[in-house]
């Protein structure tokens, strides 16, 4: 962290100074400049490729660092309006509009300005993060034979047959296909088992970037109501009825946003009702690996207890190392592989294979189990510190289910609370939230927010962030627990 901060205070320095020297002149020497400003060569080598990378300085091997000439200036903006009419023209006979809103995925994804605690987080705080292993894996990786060259399209054999393992039950590696992350992989399912303008069946709330998968593929999302058991099975079925849809997407283990676990009673239910309806089940087993200490005994991925090809199982292994450790799985048996395969490989061709290779390394090695059990405990000593502090300070936000896995809350607000207005108030005073509504494929039956533990630097970030919360609670909330009546703002304006 130090040496980043140390490379940006470089680039300004360096950048403030270019004016000094004329376009084509040149900098001073590395080591000049690692005595003058008592730097290492390595934060002067980063500060360099950073000015090169924005096209302000050139770098020469051998010759040493150039102010860049200038840019011939750039042409007139033309008249891009007819796009406007190139992407709606068919919209007419689209059954659903394939326009695509992407802020409730942008929200959990984009980095919050300095200050900011960041409670809507997606994924783990980089503390949490096993970057040593990472990059001891990536690095062995990169010695391996054939490291560089193509791999299987399906994927490494030795990976394929260890995601296999984890799911378990008669799943073998030759029904799994390595995908580029999770949302790759639900992208691919979705493709592959509906046609554009078919009803998809989605848990209600769900998680916000298979929506914009769904509505991107022309689906129309049809929710199907949960609790804390998990989906509701009499509802599930009265659903594939209604719309004769042949898919349903769930997440049965800490369900994304309300952390609900798939009941043992309703497991074989929904694969029952499924298969009766014809239909497959996407089961997105997003966060097996983010369990926390005091979980127990994990139920097994559907697919383990399927017999009948019902499921395609979409698990990756991002959530718990890094944005970036994009490495994903999905299978299924029967014909269906075949389809998932093939618009697998004609949208992405295959996951690079030195990414495939660090992933082997990484799960094979000590490490692995020891990051998984001091994220386990990480993770719920900061799950009871944000309980404890919203039951102390936050009374009246509601939090019906303590989940033992996953990353975040689910609160309910207050009746009548507008969502937008609380997550703008807590933006300025210096917390981002995850507003409610983008969870919802019909109308919300209530105001929620999620908030997210596991993207903050530790107990005391949240402590802090609780705090802050509070603030914009008092600004936001009636003493009668009514909204004040504010302009909604724009939910992209809150994606910071």
């Amino acid at each position: 962290m130090q040496e980043r901060s140390s490379v940006a205070d470089l680039v300004e320095q360096l950048r403030r100074e270019l004016d000094r020297y004329s376009p084509g002149g040149k900098l001073p020497s590395s080591r000049a400049l690692v005595e003058r400003f008592r730097v290492s060569p390595v934060t002067v080598s980063r500060a360099l490729a950073q000015l090169a990378a924005e096209g302000l300085v050139v770098t020469r091997p051998g010759a040493g660092a150039f102010r860049a000439r200038p840019r011939t200036p750039a042409a007139a903006a033309g008249d891009i309006s007819w796009q406007e009419v190139a992407l709606s023209a068919d919209s007419a006979a689209d059954v659903v509009p394939r326009t695509v809103d992407a802020s409730g995925v942008t929200v959990c994804l984009a980095t919050p300005p300095p200050g900011v605690i960041e409670f809507n987080g997606g994924y783990p705080h980089p503390t949490l993060q096993p970057e040593k292993a990472m990059a001891a894996a990536l690095s062995r990786a990169g010695r391996r034979p054939g490291a560089w060259g193509r791999p299987p399209l399906e994927g490494l054999p030795e990976l394929r047959e260890w995601f296999a393992r984890e799911i378990g039950g008669t799943v073998t590696a030759a029904g799994v296909l390595i995908a580029a992350g999770g949302q790759s992989a639900l992208t691919t399912a979705l493709r592959a088992l509906a046609p554009p303008g078919a009803p998809v069946l989605v848990e209600s709330p769900t998680y916000p970037g298979m929506l914009a998968i769904a509505r991107a593929a022309g689906l129309r999302p049809v929710p199907v109501p949960v609790d804390t058991d998990g989906v509701k099975p009499a509802l599930l079925a009265d659903a594939f009825r209604a719309t004769g849809a042949r898919v349903f997407v769930c997440q049965p283990l800490f369900q994304n946003p309300t952390g609900a676990v798939l009941a043992p009673e309703r497991r074989p239910e929904v694969l029952r009702i499924a298969r009766e309806a014809g239909a497959f089940v996407v089961e997105d087993d997003y966060v097996r690996r983010l369990v926390h200490e005091d979980a127990g005994p994990l139920p097994r991925p559907l697919a383990a207890d399927d017999s009948d090809g019902v499921v395609v199982h979409v698990s990756s292994l991002t959530k718990a190392t890094s944005p970036s450790f994009r490495v994903g799985a999905l299978a299924a048996r029967g014909p269906v592989l075949e389809r998932l395969r093939a618009i697998q490989i004609v949208d992405t061709f295959f996951v690079p294979r030195p990414l495939q290779e660090a992933a082997l390394e990484l799960v094979g090695s000590p490490a692995w189990p020891r990051h998984l059990r001091v994220l386990s405990a990480e993770l719920k000593v900061r799950r009871d510190a944000m309980t404890a502090g919203l039951r102390l300070h936050l009374p009246e936000l509601a939090l019906p289910n303590i989940p033992s896995g996953g990353y975040h809350l689910w609160l309910r607000l207050p009746d009548g609370t507008d969502e937008y207005a609380l997550t703008s108030a807590a933006l300025r005073t210096g917390v981002a939230l995850t507003p409610g509504r983008p969870y919802f494929s019909a109308e919300p039956p209530a105001g929620h927010m999620r908030l997210s533990f596991a993207a903050v630097a530790g107990v005391g970030e949240i402590a802090e962030g609780v705090g802050r919360l509070r603030a914009a609670c008092d600004e936001v909330l009636q003493p009668t627990g009514k909204s004040a009546r504010r302009r909604p703002a724009d939910p992209a304006s809150l994606a910071v």
